[in-house]
């Protein structure tokens, strides 16, 4: 072989150009996208096979696109300054509702509760089972709804009364006689339970505001009675009783009651003269034939003054001092026949 030729074979073999295979190229393409970023390569072109990867990998490593600007709102027009204050100043307090229970309510039972509920219906039921101090809770958690609620205090003091809490009773019925100003039940309740305390005066001050409200009602006046008659002031008792008569004639307990007076006033004649008629009006009573006994006694008539002490005894057995006087009448009648001494009335009850 001519040396020269060989020569130029290796010399074309040096010089001849290096060209990427197309395996090797499609592998490399995409790792060149990955190192130098996808930006840089968009521009670049690619195989129609690697176009559909290059627009997905651009678009999710493409920032959001910015929303639309709104359009400036209308500025509003600024609030009115508050006057300035001192820092210790206290708020204003809303005045407290005139029926709102102050805080030394004896009545209103404070209580919290998640919705309405019947109280005065609750305590209705209560009572029909004799449940009465659950019925008084009751009703002082309805007044603590509503302090006004006129049907919740009548009832309250009614239900006080029957379980013997005479002070509540009270309390109740003075609440109600503020809210009823034109009623006098109330106050004539409230002066009768204040005369078996004892507290005469206060019955006679409360008597007397029920005489103003209702000057025809004539259990004022024998409400009134009682209270003057407690307090042993004779003379305004019987005027009371009296008017209390005029009023009602056929009035058996204030008759009774006048009677006994006449009788603590030693007027032995009209006391029997009103104790028969209210012997004839309560034939059922014991406490009135014995008050008729007595002022038969007195006036020296034993048979009817026997036959009084014996209808006595027979409605109430146990009437002692029934007993104690009829025992008394038949033996004076047996050891001297001109009387017996003077004895001493039964205490009148109010109905």
């Amino acid at each position: 072989m001519n040396p020269k030729t060989r020569t130029r074979s290796r010399r074309t073999a040096s010089f001849r150009r290096f060209t990427v295979p197309p395996a090797l190229r499609k592998a490399l393409i995409p790792a060149a996208l990955a190192a130098l970023g996808l930006a840089a390569w968009e521009d670049v072109p690619l195989p129609r096979l690697l176009k559909p990867w290059l627009v997905h990998a651009v678009e999710a490593h493409a920032p959001p696109v910015a929303a639309a600007p709104t359009p400036p709102r209308e500025a509003a027009s600024p609030a009115p300054l508050a006057a300035p204050r001192l820092v210790e100043e206290a708020p204003a307090e809303a005045p407290a509702p005139t029926d709102a229970p102050g805080p030394g309510d004896a009545l209103a039972l404070p209580h919290t509760h998640a919705r309405r509920v019947d109280h005065v219906a609750r305590a209705q039921g209560l009572r029909e089972l004799g449940d009465l101090s659950g019925a008084m809770t009751e009703l002082r958690r309805a007044l603590h709804d509503d302090p006004g609620a006129t049907d919740a205090l009548a009832q309250l003091a009614r239900t006080a009364r029957l379980a013997g809490d005479t002070k509540l009773a009270i309390d109740a019925y003075a609440r109600l006689g503020q809210a009823e100003p034109h009623e006098a039940g109330a106050q004539v309740q409230q002066a009768r339970l204040l005369g078996s305390e004892g507290r005469f005066a206060d019955a006679v001050h409360v008597g007397e505001e029920a005489l103003l409200r209702d000057p025809e009602d004539a259990e004022v006046y024998q409400v009134l009675g009682r209270a003057h008659l407690g307090a042993n002031e004779l003379p305004s008792a019987i005027l009371r009783f009296q008017q209390a008569v005029h009023l009602a004639p056929e009035h058996g307990h204030a008759l009774n009651n006048l009677g006994f007076a006449y009788l603590r006033a030693n007027d032995d004649a009209r006391a029997v003269e009103v104790l028969t008629q209210a012997a004839s009006l309560l034939p059922h009573v014991a406490y009135v034939q014995n008050n008729l006994g007595v002022a038969c006694e007195r006036l020296g008539r034993l048979e009817e003054a026997r036959a009084a002490y014996a209808a006595a005894t027979r409605l109430s057995p146990r009437y002692v001092q029934a007993r104690v006087n009829a025992e008394r009448v038949g033996r004076v009648a047996r050891a001297d026949p001109t009387g017996p001494a003077r004895p001493e009335p039964t205490e009148p009850v109010a109905p």
